[in-house]
């Protein structure tokens, strides 16, 4: 097995939205037949625009011309703090290695390659949304927990009041 790894760029955008869909699909477990239509679409327009703009990087691991993983960095700017005074971060997404193979140092790999993206513009603040199997990679590369990040769910209907489903 020889692993290839190469910048995806815009002639690679049916690649980038196939394997966009695998991921979420294992990182769901959604069966085969669940609609990914509109993800596909949205996918589809994030590639063109944030490859197009910078603001996102993706890499492709091949072997033999085939894709066996692939991985991705988006970049965006939120208001500077005392760590972080450029305001400049990264996020880490769409990690993912084929099943036959896993345990080849393929996910190492894009990561190594993602990170250096980063550091190499300049950001520091990198952060990532782990799944239980990819865990244990990124804490051995020394990411560490963020435990103190909070999120506002889908807002519930503005009409109904608090503990009310809106139904009658």
């Amino acid at each position: 097995m020889s692993v290839e790894y190469r910048r995806a760029g815009l002639d690679d955008l049916d690649r980038l939205v196939c394997t966009r869909v695998e991921v979420l699909r294992a990182a769901n477990e959604l069966e085969a037949g669940a609609d990914m239509r509109a993800v596909e679409a949205e996918s589809r327009r994030y590639y063109r625009e944030a490859l197009a703009s910078g603001r996102h990087t993706a890499y492709l691991a091949l072997d033999r011309g085939e894709v066996v993983g692939t991985g991705g960095i988006s970049y965006y700017r939120v208001m500077p703090t005392w760590h972080n005074p450029s305001g400049e971060k990264a996020y880490i997404m769409n990690m993912y290695t084929r099943p036959d193979h896993r345990r080849t140092g393929v996910a190492t790999g894009m990561l190594e390659r993602l990170v250096a993206d980063a550091r190499a513009r300049g950001v520091t603040a990198i952060g990532l949304e782990a799944t239980r199997m990819g865990r244990p990679l990124y804490l051995k590369y020394g990411f560490v927990p963020a435990g103190s990040e909070m999120e506002l769910p889908e807002a519930p209907d503005p009409k109904a009041a608090p503990g009310d489903s809106g139904e009658e």
